[in-house]
């Protein structure tokens, strides 16, 4: 989905640690990933969200993520966001300085966490990020998960002051949410959870997803987000089975047994089995068996049979 009223949009992967068994990174079968993804012809590919454990790398390790997916998308013409969050703000914004040196298409970053910054704390410091980042487009990434979760009023209060950031990856929420998303974000490129993209295109308001359903099948979740500009009411309905296998068969993991939402979009991957990407999370985080991806996979093609390609 190219739209016009937003340079970066549509449908955009993330890419996932393949991590050994010593709790290394596995590059070779990283670069690997990478070309599935750019063959699946995507709209864009971004790195460091949660699923690609971007709080749980060396400095040394974020660099060659960085440069691996940047010189990969840059032969093929595939547009990349770096995401240079970390909790740590001096260590972040370190980061945003070096991912700008690689001139991706936007650099995600998220409020520093370890303590919850005010209205004000958040304007300087997007604005020294900015700054840092040398005219590439911010991102602000405010999951559920953050320390201080931002309601749209919020958002449109500190985004007024920070004109360096043109987008926000965040959860969407009821008719209500998405009525105060109008009011208070208007121009502002929002990327609502994957799984939700069709409602969020009808409702006016998403720009695109920084996708958990293209971890389930990059190739599936770009020809539903394409289907979204032809005939939005089947992308309704296959969303509403997406959310409908969510709900029975994934969030469950997290609910019952507490596993991170890292080990859930490894799971979706595995499931999807598309590409050299396991299960398995860096230590001390758990992860989900492959047992447990390989029954849900015959459970996605059987439900999910448009989004399984």
């Amino acid at each position: 989905m190219k739209s016009g009223e937003h340079t970066i949009s549509g449908n955009w992967a993330s890419l996932l640690l393949p991590i050994e068994a010593d709790d290394s990174i596995e590059f070779s079968k990283l670069g690997t990933e990478i070309d599935i993804l750019i063959d699946a012809k995507v709209d864009g590919i971004y790195s460091n969200g949660t699923a690609s454990e971007f709080h749980n790398q060396t400095e040394e390790e974020f660099d060659r993520i960085q440069l691996m997916l940047a010189e990969r998308c840059r032969k093929a013409g595939m547009p990349f966001i770096v995401g240079a969050c970390q909790p740590d703000p001096t260590i972040m914004l370190n980061r945003v300085r070096r991912a700008a040196t690689l001139g991706p298409a936007a650099i995600q970053v998220i409020l520093p966490d370890w303590w919850p910054l005010t209205d004000e704390e958040a304007i300087d410091y997007l604005n020294r990020a900015s700054g840092i980042a040398n005219g590439i487009p911010l991102i602000l990434y405010n999951p559920p998960h953050a320390k201080r979760v931002l309601s749209p009023k919020e958002l449109g209060t500190i985004l007024a002051e920070t004109p360096g950031v043109t987008g926000v990856k965040l959860a969407d929420g009821d008719a209500n949410w998405y009525a105060e998303a109008r009011d208070h974000l208007p121009g502002i490129s929002l990327f609502v959870p994957g799984h939700h993209l069709a409602t969020g295109i009808r409702e006016g308001v998403a720009a695109g997803a920084f996708s958990n359903v293209a971890c389930l099948s990059p190739r599936g979740a770009q020809r539903w987000t394409d289907l979204m500009q032809t005939d939005i009411d089947a992308a309704v309905e296959i969303e509403q089975r997406i959310c409908k296998f969510m709900d029975e068969h994934i969030v469950p993991f997290r609910q019952k047994s507490g596993y991170s939402n890292a080990a859930l979009d490894k799971l979706l991957c595995a499931i999807g089995n598309w590409g050299p990407v396991s299960t398995r999370l860096r230590f001390p985080y758990r992860w989900i068996g492959e047992d447990e991806a390989q029954r849900l996979r015959v459970t996605a093609k059987q439900e999910l049979g448009d989004i399984m390609i």
